[in-house]
């Protein structure tokens, strides 16, 4: 059954594709008691929702500036859980967990396909591993370039990926019709306009390690209002969206371990 809200009490406002994200992905979720991992957690937003509904909660990040404000959240939600600097390897070999979400962050990764078969290595047997990336290759454009991305995927390259790495039960759905598309071509323009994007010292020339870490900080809102004003301006778009899961610019999978 779908959920009438998208935020636990206390939870970090969401961006706007954000919202239209996690109308996709809650559904998705363990109704309860999950041993969760996410991997690139970034500032939290997800983090709060996430860790509401776990047994336990734990995140990686590798942007320094960003695990601090995600733990810096839970901690002010009063949810429990944890966020851990770095990346898998800042957890123990043998923990394992009932869900492994990655958010806008496989795409950031040159070996996608290593850091998948990772992923899915952290999964207790029968757990579920839930993504999202960018859909359509051919959408590849400016603000993809600006934050790091290696590459988009179209779906049936996604789900072969997803079946390597040793998943089965694969699903896909899209999102984002309408409102992502419009989103898409502003970020693009701003792009364009802007090539040193976030960059401190105004620079494009910057890594593509250094284009991912900010990539977490761009967009955000920040206040309670920022937040409600988010969810009443997704809500209609977020109706239209379920109506057509197979059209959107974004694309969320889910598999499930043997």
């Amino acid at each position: 059954m779908r959920s009438t809200t998208d935020a636990a009490p206390g939870a970090p406002p969401l961006t706007l594709y954000g919202s239209l994200r996690w109308d996709v992905v809650e559904p998705l979720l363990p109704a309860a008691g999950a041993r969760v991992l996410e991997v690139g957690c970034g500032q939290g937003a997800v983090a709060v929702r996430l860790a509401a509904r776990a047994a336990a909660y734990t995140g990686v990040e590798l942007d320094a500036s960003s695990a601090r404000t995600a733990a810096d959240r839970l901690v002010a939600a009063g949810t429990g859980g944890r966020v851990l600097h770095g990346g898998l390897d800042a957890l123990e070999d043998d923990e394992r967990f009932d869900l492994v979400c990655a958010f806008e962050v496989i795409e950031h990764i040159d070996d996608d396909a290593a850091a998948l078969r990772e992923w899915v290595g952290r999964l207790a047997p029968g757990g579920r591993v839930v993504l999202s990336t960018p859909a359509w290759r051919w959408r590849f454009g400016p603000m993809d370039a600006a934050v790091g991305h290696f590459r988009r995927y179209d779906p049936d390259a996604l789900r072969s990926l997803m079946e390597r790495a040793g998943l089965r039960d694969v699903g896909l759905r899209l999102y984002g019709m309408p409102l992502g598309y419009a989103l898409e071509a502003v970020r693009n323009q701003v792009a364009r306009r802007r090539p040193g994007l976030g960059d401190e010292g105004g620079t494009a020339e910057i890594t593509t390690a250094q284009r991912t870490a900010r990539s977490g900080r761009l967009f955000q809102p920040t206040t309670a209002v920022q937040g409600r004003l988010v969810q009443v301006a997704t809500w209609p778009f977020r109706q239209v969206q379920r109506a057509f899961p197979r059209t959107g610019t974004g694309l969320v999978a889910w598999g499930r371990a043997v």
